[in-house]
């Protein structure tokens, strides 16, 4: 029996409808061996909660954060205001602004607090998870060999292509 490891990159976000796009982060953390977590965290609704996971992610081993919200999307920059680690920020589409507005509040960070600002919706869910397993596959040569199998994959799929 192999022994789990340890989480090393949460994925939250502001409530359960940001889930139909942040589960691509985490399948994709998953297809590349990358221990996860994901959960909600609301900046505004649980603001203390928010501030208590985001304060004691480094010590709990996370080296990653993913967090995706909609509309006033403050999520990712609060919790980037309340660690040192890279947080990654999805701009969840929303009904309103079809994301503009998600996208503008993560991107628009004043300096000193750095929030890595991905696509709006499921491209960028799947690119945090790429960028992560990115940042993890540093340091885990597994990890790294997964993500560049990935690419090889990619690149493999459009040269097979052919045009009717």
């Amino acid at each position: 029996m192999s022994e789990e490891q340890p989480t090393i990159v949460a994925v939250v976000m502001g409530s359960t409808s940001d889930w139909e796009t942040m589960r691509h982060a985490v399948e994709l953390l998953d297809q590349f061996g990358v221990p996860n977590e994901h959960r909600i965290v609301s900046a505004h609704r649980t603001p203390d909660l928010m501030a208590e996971f985001a304060r004691g992610a480094a010590g709990r081993g996370l080296r990653v954060i993913i967090a995706g919200a909609g509309g006033a999307a403050h999520l990712p920059g609060m919790i980037a205001a309340h660690t040192w680690l890279p947080v990654l920020g999805v701009p969840v589409e929303s009904k309103t602004l079809r994301g503009v507005d998600s996208l503008l509040s993560i991107a628009q960070m004043p300096a000193g607090v750095a929030v890595g600002t991905l696509a709006i919706g499921v491209a960028g869910a799947k690119n945090a998870a790429l960028l992560a397993a990115s940042i993890i596959g540093l340091s885990d040569a597994a990890v790294r060999a997964k993500v560049e199998a990935f690419r090889q994959e990619q690149t493999a799929a459009v040269l097979a292509q052919r045009l009717a």
